[in-house]
């Protein structure tokens, strides 16, 4: 009889083979994913979307962005129909610029303070009242004044595109991957509302009245900014306790600033040219078409730009490439004499503004003081719009004084002065830790 500790004979198994058919397999899988991410770039946008709650404010932003370039659009017809001054027309636009300039850091202050839906929405509805108070000064042939009272009060309008903005940096502070697609993403959102908005504006006031796109323009905003307002889950939380002082304080937000000053320019002077060198051309409606292919560019590259991975942001790199690529318009203009050709480097040209805007933006994000994100963006949307007016002014008068071909010169150049800015600023600030998003 055997001990009861003897442990019975086991049958013979042979050693486990390392497993070939399993392990075989997944390197084709992972092959067959890490392909068709390469020949997909929309799956990083799919990847953002699919978070909770994205879907519902991105859409709400863009049906409140698009009546952005539709406001000055509609007010230029409706003014100019109405009391045969053009001058008086682009007075009042200009007028609502530089109010909205002014107003448009302390309002973002306020959202940081107190939360975006509690400031955007009433802020919101003061601006949808005043471009109805506009069209009914119009429509009742109020005094001239009024009309820039009116315009005046849509500066309350909110900076959309920094509310967007300010959400995914809350959402993807840890995420860097795909903050940067989020910030890809909304670049290219702003090139298409503004491409669409005065086309749509156009296509409003002339087929149905010339009020027909400002009140569309209000119905867009109110609605948008309401179904945005509406998804509180991913809002950022209001900072009642002041962390930090202003970003104009930030070391290198200042230089930052220059840059999107001198960007702004690029962009104002390219419009007023554009169209000088279109109607010297005895082609002036065919100017909107050729600027929205500078948009198209731009938006397209956008969404390319989005789906790569985050790199360090190198601004002095965008902005060279932006430079080589706006001497595209001057020589196109210059050897050919053709619109066409102009198109062509429009669309190739536009393709250097997003990346170059994007890489401008995640520097903002990171400069910034926690708590004060909507100010920093607000602060720089201010540098834009001066650029842009300063870029207006100088584009009409070398089209006017030299030649449209000659003004083609001007957004060179302005592109050559942010190269300049963000290469001695590079050099000049030292190294420094990242700042973490707020």
């Amino acid at each position: 009889m055997k001990p009861a500790t003897e442990t019975p004979p086991q049958p013979h198994r042979e050693p486990p083979v390392e497993a070939t058919p399993r392990n075989q397999p997944a390197a084709p899988r992972e092959a067959r994913a890490a392909a068709s991410a390469r020949a997909i770039p929309v799956a990083p946008y799919r990847r953002l979307f699919a978070r909770p709650g994205v879907l519902a404010f991105t859409i709400g932003n863009l049906v409140a962005r698009l009546p952005m370039g539709m406001f000055s659009v509609s007010a230029v017809v409706m003014i100019a129909g109405s009391r045969g001054s053009y001058a008086l027309a682009g007075a009042v636009t200009a007028a609502g610029l530089a109010a909205t300039a002014v107003a448009g850091p302390w309002l973002a202050r306020l959202v940081d303070r107190h939360g975006q839906a509690r400031i955007a929405v009433p802020a919101t509805v003061c601006a949808v009242l005043g471009s109805l108070a506009l069209l009914l000064c119009v429509r009742c042939d109020a005094p001239d004044w009024t009309l820039f009272a009116a315009y005046a009060a849509t500066a309350a309008t909110p900076n959309i595109g920094g509310l967007s903005r300010a959400r995914w940096a809350h959402l993807l502070r840890d995420d860097p991957a795909a903050l940067h697609t989020a910030n890809s993403f909304e670049q290219a959102a702003d090139e298409l509302c503004f491409m669409l908005g005065p086309v749509l504006a156009s296509l409003l006031t002339g087929t149905f009245f010339p009020e027909a796109g400002t009140l569309a323009g209000a119905a867009l905003l109110l609605t948008g900014m309401l179904v945005f307002a509406a998804q509180r889950a991913t809002e950022p939380p209001p900072r009642t306790v002041r962390e930090g002082g202003s970003p104009l304080r930030s070391p290198g937000f200042p230089p930052l600033l220059a840059c999107f000053v001198a960007t702004g320019a690029v962009f104002g002077s390219m419009e007023v040219v554009t169209i000088a060198y279109a109607d010297g051309q005895g082609h002036r409606s065919a100017a909107g078409v050729v600027l929205a292919l500078q948009a198209a560019g731009s938006c397209a590259a956008g969404l390319w730009y989005g789906a790569r991975g985050p790199a360090r942001p190198r601004l002095p790199r965008c902005l060279l490439a932006m430079t080589v690529l706006m001497s595209l318009p001057l020589l196109a203009a210059g050897a050919s004499g053709s619109l066409w050709a102009l198109a062509a480097a429009l669309l190739v040209a536009g393709m250097a503004t997003a990346p170059t805007m994007v890489t401008a933006m995640t520097l903002v994000q990171r400069q910034t003081p926690e708590g004060r994100l909507n100010e920093g963006m607000s602060l720089v949307v201010t540098g834009l719009l001066l650029g842009i007016a300063c870029g207006s002014a100088g584009g009409g008068w070398a089209a006017q004084h030299a030649s449209p071909t000659t003004g083609f010169a001007v957004p060179l150049a302005a592109a050559g002065a942010a190269l300049l800015i963000a290469s001695a600023t590079a050099v000049l600030r030292p190294a420094g830790p990242r700042r973490r998003t707020a």
